[in-house]
């Protein structure tokens, strides 16, 4: 667990060391973010520099590749791989986002199938190799799911990946909220014994921490989906390897709002002509009904926090067979 925090704590530094130049290159090169004319609130943010997530995966990948023994711990490749992939397809997605740019971002059909292959190639890795195809369940106990495994997995890692990418429209809300839960995960993980596993949840907490320094309101950088996918797609692979995948709705209960209510107001429109919340993702329902964006923020980091705990001592009731 020192060994966990210390690389956590490392990683922080890092990112805050690399960060002020990032920031720097970004508005040098004015890399900046187009804000949806449906946002109107939000225009004095447009032109804050995007590709935060940057900020995030260089301090992660160096940490990792000295903190973790990867070499007899070759299943952390697996996250460091989804991280790879999703950030790849945020970064082309971003610069579509960009000022002045004529073509626009990836379509959301395209992301949701594009991680969905990457998310299937995942699960069985996870099944074949890993071998935690078991559902935990609190007060009950382990069992084993077989090849059905394969496609629930799959589904989590769209979904989490999805959900996140969803959350992100607030200075620090996504940044604080995958924090959280990757200290969750990170405990879960050292309880376990799979102390690479928690060390790994701990650095991506410690890279956040270093972002959010840049990212706190009023945001200096935008983490982008750049940022956003990577987090949701890592954390759905870390929840995976722990085992505790049926404890990320509530670890992650913000991103399962925020994405649930996009849904909810698409579906809504669609069958009945009208929208149930002002506007979706609820976060931006909030702002409308006079909420302020750091207020709305701290409280789902509140909320988030108080459902990470009950997360983690969930886990511990898990009995064994």
């Amino acid at each position: 667990m020192i060994h966990a925090l210390f690389s956590g704590f490392a990683t922080f530094l890092l990112a805050l060391a690399l960060g002020e130049p990032i920031v720097r290159y970004l508005r040098r090169r004015r890399i900046g973010k187009q804000i949806s004319e449906y946002l109107p609130e939000h225009q004095k943010k447009a032109g804050t520099p995007t590709f935060g997530g940057f900020i995030i995966w260089l301090p992660t990948l160096i940490v990792t590749a000295v903190a973790v023994d990867w070499w007899n711990h070759q299943s952390i490749l697996l996250p460091l791989g989804m991280i790879a992939v999703t950030a790849a397809a945020g970064f082309v997605d971003d610069l579509g986002t960009l000022q002045d740019r004529r073509q626009g971002g990836l379509s959301w059909r395209f992301k949701l199938g594009f991680t969905a292959v990457f998310a299937l190639g995942a699960a069985f890795v996870l099944y074949r190799y890993i071998e935690v195809e078991s559902i935990n369940i609190p007060y009950v106990g382990s069992y084993a799911l077989g090849l059905f495994y394969i496609p629930l997995a799959a589904a989590i890692i769209v979904a989490t990946t999805s959900a996140v990418a969803v959350s992100d429209g607030l200075d620090g809300l996504v940044g604080g909220t995958t924090l959280i839960a990757f200290i969750a995960y990170g405990i879960i993980g050292f309880i376990q014994g799979q102390e690479f596993v928690a060390t790994f949840a701990f650095i991506i907490a410690g890279a956040n921490l270093g972002y959010l320094w840049y990212n706190a309101h009023p945001a200096r950088v935008i983490m982008g989906d750049t940022g956003a996918l990577a987090l949701g797609s890592s954390l759905a692979v870390v929840s995976l390897m722990t085992g505790q995948w049926l404890l990320l709705p509530l670890i992650g209960i913000i991103f399962v709002v925020e994405a649930g209510s996009n849904i909810l107001q698409i579906g809504s429109y669609k069958l009945t002509g009208r929208r149930i919340f002002r506007r979706a993702p609820f976060h931006h329902h909030l702002e409308l009904i006079g909420w302020a964006e750091t207020q709305i923020v701290t409280r789902f980091w509140i909320i988030a926090i108080a459902a990470a705990m009950l997360g983690v001592a969930l886990a511990l009731e898990v009995p064994e067979r």
